[in-house]
């Protein structure tokens, strides 16, 4: 199933998305779907918070608008009529090094995020259209992008599993519950909500999950990003 935007007009007037980072995210879509292209350009001006600032069909148009300074987040598939749209993010990163990407693709491609360089994996998350992903889902990565945290499909992490023998595998079931929360771009408050237990809890079980995988927090920029690269590097779907 794919994203469901057909009737994304009747869901925003029942109770339109907000995007609460703090100000407003200036968002670039780049796809060569024009029918996609243009439902979500419309579904995410309707989101209060969020300022469309350019709709490109290809890696050329995409180059030539999405200038520095001007956008904040690129929401884009991977493949383009001329290109590849990993490519191209890591180009306009390079140019504008605050730059966020959001990959919304047909293809279940989260193990792209592993060969990222190092010092941008933590501005990339990824959501896959064959997934039933609802607006709100697609505001809420948004909005956990901008926070500086990655975020992984939820859909594609539920239908995913530790590979026998990894680190991953030997965490508690507790601690991989926390792990998947933390995957999918949730603070800690997020996850002790759904949990039901208390922030400290939560960062207790944190702790102990970068000890299990050997992630000193000490020095790394964003050692949940590692976390959440290193379970996805040691597991495997379920679904083909």
């Amino acid at each position: 199933m794919g994203m469901d935007l057909s009737n994304a007009a009747s869901r925003r007037r029942q109770a339109p998305p907000v995007v609460s980072f703090g100000t407003d995210v200036r968002v670039a879509v780049v796809d060569d779907n024009v029918l996609f292209r243009q439902m979500l350009t419309s579904t995410l001006r309707a989101v209060s918070g969020i300022i469309v600032t350019a709709e490109c069909a290809s890696v050329a148009d995409a180059r030539e608008r999405v200038l520095p300074g001007l956008v904040d987040l690129v929401v884009m598939d991977i493949a383009l009529s001329d290109g590849n749209g990993v490519s191209l993010g890591i180009s306009l990163q390079r140019r504008d090094p605050r730059l966020r990407i959001l990959l919304l693709s047909a293809h279940n491609a989260m193990d792209l995020l592993l060969d990222l360089p190092e010092n941008i994996r933590d501005r990339w998350s990824y959501l896959s259209k064959n997934s039933s992903t609802s607006v709100n889902t697609l505001v809420s990565t948004i909005e956990r992008t901008m926070a500086g945290r990655s975020v992984l499909d939820p859909f594609l992490l539920e239908k995913t599993a530790p590979r026998a023998g990894t680190a991953v595998s030997r965490l508690s079931k507790r601690r991989y519950e926390v792990l998947k929360l933390v995957a999918q771009g949730m603070s800690n408050a997020g996850i002790a909500e759904e949990l039901g237990i208390t922030d400290k809890s939560v960062q207790n079980h944190i702790n102990a999950i970068y000890a299990d995988l050997g992630i000193d927090p000490d020095r790394s920029s964003n050692p949940r990003v590692l976390a959440t690269l290193r379970m996805l590097e040691e597991s495997g779907s379920l679904i083909d």
